[in-house]
């Protein structure tokens, strides 16, 4: 079991919103502890996400609350107050004003939270809490996940846990599905939030499940100070094995998803040009589906990476392979056609594409299509 960091305590319960599963993970933390986040940049955003943005630029925060199974998104002014009432009921908990709570929500679209039942919940709350566990926490914030999702690393001194969510409705735009990372080392909001962007942008959102934006992505990061202060370096490599390591739990536990799928595009003009390429290949799902079949078919990797319409792509400099079999420009065997079959059979497929341009190079994390994803997706809100 992997516990938080010092200077966190937690709480998780029902609340009614899920019929007999914990619905609310409640993360105290110490006074001055510092904050940074991302937030989902979707037009239809969850009035959480709005509260969060105003209160994440404090650069300090008490308590953390994720709802679980209630989006509630798209609720109107109603939606609004019900949101801006459980941040309070929070901060009333943990003896902190409302503009130091970040609040998340996750689930279904278009319904209120049980707002009685909520109230309920928090009167029979006392802080400090006494749980520490992550993955309480993570168990206590999941959807269609089918396990939580939880990673450390250390960095001199400090500790750093995160907990993850969200299998489905995931193409980050600034941040994906929601993310809460924990440290106990001593940094300022300023020097945590531009480390936080820069690991971000090569893990979270290097992720995609379905091309899909949610409602109500976050990802937040949280120093209690404790452990005193840690060398930069350290500490972002820390930061960076953590969230890398969440960013491949929740690509792998994708909505019906048996194969973890890593694209790895190098000599690109830029990181730019290879981030979309990488992208276009993850997101096709003639390319999903050929993973899931186990088709050795690199045909619809090129199709990929040609729809890009880049104009200094050229097809006769681009290399494609599978694992480390080239299948493209130098065509595959019968005998090599086989041993992909088996390959692709694998939980971890890489697909590698250079473009030979230059020195751009990204990677993107995703996973393969499958019924279940239908089934589960047609299903969701019945």
């Amino acid at each position: 079991m992997t516990d938080f960091p010092q200077g966190f305590t937690l709480h998780v319960g029902n609340m009614g919103v899920k019929d007999d599963t914990n619905d609310l993970m409640l993360l105290g933390c110490i006074p001055q502890t510092t904050i940074a986040g991302v937030f989902t940049q979707s037009r239809f955003a969850g009035p959480n996400i709005e509260i969060c943005r105003h209160n994440v630029a404090s650069g300090t925060a008490r308590a953390v609350a994720v709802v679980s199974k209630n989006a509630n998104v798209a609720t109107g002014e109603t939606g609004h107050a019900d949101a801006k009432e459980l941040t309070e009921l929070v901060a009333a908990t943990v003896d902190a004003d409302p503009t130091e709570i970040i609040v998340g929500s996750t689930g279904v679209i278009g319904v209120r939270y049980p707002m009685d039942k909520i109230r309920t919940h928090f009167t029979q709350l006392n802080a400090p809490f006494s749980e520490q566990s992550a993955e309480l926490a993570a168990r206590a914030i999941m959807t269609t996940d089918t396990h939580p999702k939880v990673a450390s690393a250390s960095a001199g001194s400090a500790t750093i846990v995160g907990i993850a969510k969200g299998v489905g409705m995931i193409e980050p735009d600034m941040a994906t599905m929601i993310a809460i990372i924990t440290t106990d080392a001593e940094i300022s909001s300023d020097r945590l939030d531009e480390t936080f962007r820069r690991v971000v942008q090569h893990t979270f959102n290097a992720l995609s499940v379905d091309t899909d934006t949610s409602t109500s992505d976050m990802a937040i990061v949280l120093a209690s100070g404790q452990a005193g202060p840690v060398d930069e370096n350290q500490f972002e490599t820390a930061l960076s094995e953590v969230c890398l390591n969440l960013t491949r739990q929740l690509a792998a536990d994708g909505e019906g998803a048996e194969t973890l799928i890593v694209v790895n595009v190098t000599s690109a003009r830029d990181n730019e040009q290879a981030r979309r390429v990488a992208k276009a290949i993850v997101n096709s799902p003639l390319v999903k589906t050929a993973v899931h079949g186990c088709d050795p078919n690199w045909g619809r990797v090129a199709m990929a990476i040609g729809k890009c319409n880049d104009v200094d792509i050229d097809e006769h400099n681009v290399a494609i392979q599978f694992g480390t079999q080239e299948v493209y420009p130098t065509p595959a065997t019968p005998q090599t056609l086989t041993e992909l079959e088996t390959y692709l059979a694998g939980d971890e497929v890489h697909i590698n594409a250079d473009l030979g341009i230059s020195d751009g190079t990204f990677t993107a994390y995703g996973c393969d299509l499958t019924d279940g994803y239908v089934r589960i997706n047609a299903d969701y809100t019945t």
